[in-house]
């Protein structure tokens, strides 16, 4: 026996060390599996009715996988958390907890961490120092806010699930998980997005449907995710897309419905995804043609984003008839390498646009 499970649970857990998964008659008896190849890799107290965790017999710095999920545990041992080194996966959902410890900040291989399913209003910021993490699933808590720099260092992160919180908004860091594809932060209250989201180059799924009437409006930035695949607003309050939403060559799924949009108008939106982005790309093109309306594409070419050739170009194109559906000067600046021409900072610093 590897653990020691407390004389008030009546339940007996026993550890077997065996090269395959137990049984399905083996979980049902309550039967927690490590697998071991050359040492012990993964433990399953999870759908035990446990209250608090067994004192460990067990070197939990041999544990890659720990799952004590769907449980009634309130806490869990700061102490206990601390010894998990070389913990890969780390499954709580479906608990009690109102807090994680903060020696979590020491789980530097951690890649999994499944949180969902509790009553957390807060995520610890030791967060931070698990630099290896690629998926957090925080859904279904009681988040009101996420820890301010996260995106500084979470920069293997590539899914981000936070749906069915308390969210106001996301910090501004969020913007720098260049490695995020997937980010669902739907049935939230969020009022905005962050401004800079092209940093966000890989990102291929956002879902910010839902967010009970908060969410007014998108970013222009929106437009310059390149990865996009599936982009889902639906059920907010936004009036209008961003024109850049046109260059979204990659974007094969968009839900809308629910909002009060009128850009594009209903005519459009219900002829499909391909009417709705050339919509906006003749929209965008006009802004630019109009020397009196301030435009997106108006503020790259003031501050010296196009150079004068291209420029010159873009407008004998126009002149011409130049049609949305052929649009595609824009996007081909807007690729991996260029990026940095489209970057705030960029745009708006007076020595970078002198130097352009």
């Amino acid at each position: 026996m590897l653990y020691e499970q407390p004389q008030q649970q009546q339940q007996q857990v026993r550890f077997d060390s065996r090269r395959k998964k137990g049984t399905a008659d083996q979980r049902k008896r309550g039967t927690a599996v490590v697998e071991e190849d050359e040492r012990l890799e993964v433990v399953d107290l999870s759908g035990l009715s446990m209250e608090s965790l067994p004192n460990p017999t067990l070197n939990l710095a041999l544990i890659c996988k720990l799952d004590i999920s769907n449980n009634n545990l309130q806490t869990i041992p700061e102490s206990m958390v601390a010894r998990l080194l070389n913990v890969v996966v780390l499954d709580v959902h479906s608990n009690q907890l109102k807090v994680l410890p903060n020696s979590i900040g020491c789980l530097v291989k951690l890649k999994v961490l499944n949180v969902a399913g509790n009553y957390l209003r807060t995520l610890p910021r030791t967060i931070e120092n698990c630099r290896s993490l690629e998926e957090l699933n925080a859904n279904f808590n009681q988040l009101m806010r996420l820890p301010d720099t996260i995106g500084f260092e979470l920069l293997n992160l590539k899914k981000l699930s936070v749906s069915s919180n308390k969210l106001v908004f996301l910090p501004h860091s969020t913007s720098h998980l260049t490695s995020l594809r997937i980010l669902d932060a739907r049935l939230n209250c969020l009022r905005s997005l962050p401004a800079d989201m092209e940093n966000l180059i890989k990102l291929e799924v956002l879902n910010v449907s839902q967010n009970f009437q908060c969410l007014e409006t998108l970013p222009y930035s929106i437009g310059l995710l390149l990865s996009l695949i599936e982009l889902d607003v639906s059920y907010n309050k936004i009036t209008a897309l961003p024109d850049s939403m046109g260059c979204l060559q990659k974007l094969r799924k968009l839900c809308v419905e629910g909002n009060p949009l009128t850009s594009p108008p209903v005519e459009v939106v219900e002829q499909g995804l391909h009417a709705v982005k050339q919509y906006l790309s003749e929209k965008m093109n006009a802004g630019h043609r109009s020397p009196t309306k301030k435009s997106w594409i108006g503020k790259l070419v003031r501050y010296g984003t196009f150079n004068g050739s291209r420029v010159s170009r873009m407008n004998q194109e126009e002149s011409e008839g130049y049609m949305a559906p052929d649009y595609q000067r824009i996007s081909g600046f807007a690729s991996p390498r260029y990026m940095g021409r489209f970057s705030p900072r960029r745009l708006f610093s007076p020595r970078r646009s002198n130097a352009c």
